[in-house]
């Protein structure tokens, strides 16, 4: 009887399994999806179906996105990258890597402490590149997710488009919930735009290249408007409230330094003439920080549109910079 209950339930489970499989590959909008990239990028109809007859939606994934660490204050948000171990892992990278970095720098004008900061914040120097099947990761965000369902269709389509191009096999990548991949997290479109062959070998391999990796960040920014030699941030000296005058959610940097002190605002360091500044509040645990962000600062951001994030990228690039110089792990 014993072994009657079992076969059952092993049969019961592979059903389960395959009805899963079936019900991703006979919706209605991932067929018109697998239609569509069919006729727009001549991709054989059998050969997606193999492809999305093994995806698995994720419960998993939908949690993880609904929960970004983006979403916390300034004050528990950078304790989480500007730890004393991840700095001092930040200073060996930098030693590791001396030569592309600075390969990187003169090439694209990008620091190799912004670029070691990027790396560390995103997966902690290429330890933690993601465990989520990429495809999975997209797909559930891209028919599961409706919020930004548009988004993530794009960037499925992207990453089909990607894998083809490279000869990856779809299946087997893996990533971030949101479908970042790699040492940098590229998403797709970026991965497609961006990322180079910094080494040479005649593939770009951001998973296993660390090369590969740093001039892409560094061609990311460059092609974004990184400015060579140009300041990133500052802190500011606040009075009164006029300063709410100037609190956006856009980032871009359009108030010209010049006129800061019409809204009581004093930049903690001399500003260049001409530069624009974005005001930044980040809520702290007694008060609040103010800062300045500029052009650079702005960059950073469209790696991750978030405030937060490129202010702990350029704090954790300003803490490895001086323990590097300094001589110290």
């Amino acid at each position: 009887m014993k072994k009657l209950l079992l076969i059952f339930i092993a049969v019961l489970v592979s059903v389960q399994a395959s009805l899963a499989y079936a019900s991703v590959l006979e919706r209605a909008d991932v067929r018109a999806f697998i239609n569509e990239m069919s006729k727009k990028h001549g991709f054989k109809p059998d050969e997606l179906d193999a492809i999305f007859s093994k995806v698995k939606f994720s419960e998993s994934v939908i949690d993880a996105i609904s929960r970004p660490a983006e979403a916390k204050p300034w004050y528990k948000y950078r304790p989480i990258f500007l730890g004393s171990e991840r700095i001092a892992m930040g200073v060996e990278f930098w030693h590791r890597y001396k030569n592309s970095l600075q390969r990187a720098e003169a090439q694209y004008g990008v620091p190799a402490e912004v670029l070691v900061a990027v790396i560390g914040v995103e997966t902690r120097y290429g330890v933690q590149k993601g465990k989520y099947p990429v495809i999975d990761s997209l797909a559930t965000l891209a028919f599961e997710y409706p919020q930004r369902s548009s988004f993530f269709r794009g960037e499925l389509e992207q990453f089909l488009l990607l894998t083809k191009e490279q000869g990856f096999d779809p299946l087997a990548l893996k990533g971030s919930y949101a479908g970042a991949m790699g040492i940098p997290q590229f998403i797709s479109s970026s991965y497609r735009t961006y990322a180079v062959d910094f080494d040479h070998d005649g593939v770009i391999d951001i998973w296993n290249s660390t090369d590969d990796a740093i001039g892409s960040i560094a061609n990311y920014f460059k092609q974004n408007g990184w400015q060579r030699g140009g300041p990133v941030a500052t802190p500011a000296i606040v009075k009164g409230d006029k300063y709410k005058l100037l609190i956006t959610d856009d980032l871009k940097p359009v108030t010209p330094a010049n006129e800061l002190r019409r809204y009581d605002i004093e930049p903690a360091t001399s500003l260049p003439p001409g530069i624009k500044a974005k005001l930044l509040v980040l809520e702290g645990k007694d008060k609040n920080e103010f800062w300045l962000g500029f052009e650079n600062f702005y960059v950073i951001t469209r790696y991750n549109t978030s405030a937060l994030y490129a202010m702990a990228v350029y704090q954790l690039a300003d803490e490895i910079k001086a323990r590097y110089q300094q001589g110290i792990n």
